[in-house]
């Protein structure tokens, strides 16, 4: 086996135990967050009384999933998006993006009290999650890729979403204090342009050192 091939094993290696390593701590912030903020049986509407608003809020339900509502929603999402970007493109990924956005600063206008941030609110999440992967599927899709969305570009714009959103830095975290409903979309908002920027710089890292 040649040098080459050992620092390839390596480095597979050493991404794939970095990848796992996130996913668990991901998962384990997720699940610590939504144990501290369990809200009331009285703040969740009945099933059976959900209106437009609701389906908005919950993803057509996906807020109801426990444990970690949020991590949940944004593995939609992230399968949503694959989808959407291999059969539709990444224009009417952006396009649907702006409108998820629209109508989740609308129905969070309309339903959320100030203060009020229930944990089966998981419309946000979804337009964070989109975010972030537009970035990698419109760098692709300039560089005029027909396919499948390649698996690095989806997993670090899913991991380094959860990150931001949970880890809450800097301007997360000054949005998710804002304590009102247009808050509630704003922190993820940021949270996936940070995880978008971060997931370009990644992968122009990876080409700068292993490529050129």
């Amino acid at each position: 086996m040649g040098i080459g091939e050992v620092l390839y094993s390596l480095l597979l290696g050493a991404t794939g135990g970095a990848i796992i390593g996130m996913i668990i701590w991901v998962v384990r912030r997720s699940s610590n967050s939504s144990q501290q903020a369990v809200e009331p049986l009285s703040s969740v509407p009945p099933r059976s009384e959900f209106g437009r608003d609701q389906l908005v809020l919950t993803v057509l339900g996906i807020g109801y999933l426990r444990p970690a509502p949020g991590t949940w929603a944004s593995a939609a999402a992230i399968a949503a998006g694959i989808v959407i970007d291999r059969y539709a493109g990444a224009p009417t990924l952006a396009i649907l993006t702006i409108a998820v956005t629209a109508l989740g600063f609308y129905a969070c206008a309309r339903t959320l009290q100030p203060g009020q941030d229930p944990a089966h609110v998981v419309i946000d999440e979804l337009a964070g999650q989109w975010l972030a992967l537009l970035f990698p599927a419109l760098a692709f899709w300039f560089n005029g890729h027909d396919g499948w969305l390649p698996w690095p570009a989806w997993v670090s714009a899913f991991l380094f979403f959860r990150l931001f959103d949970i880890w809450k830095p800097w301007l997360i975290g000054r949005a998710d204090r804002r304590h009102d409903a247009a808050g509630v979309m704003l922190d993820d908002l940021w949270a996936g342009l940070f995880a978008g920027i971060a997931v370009i710089a990644t992968g122009i890292l990876y080409h700068v050192i292993f490529i050129f």
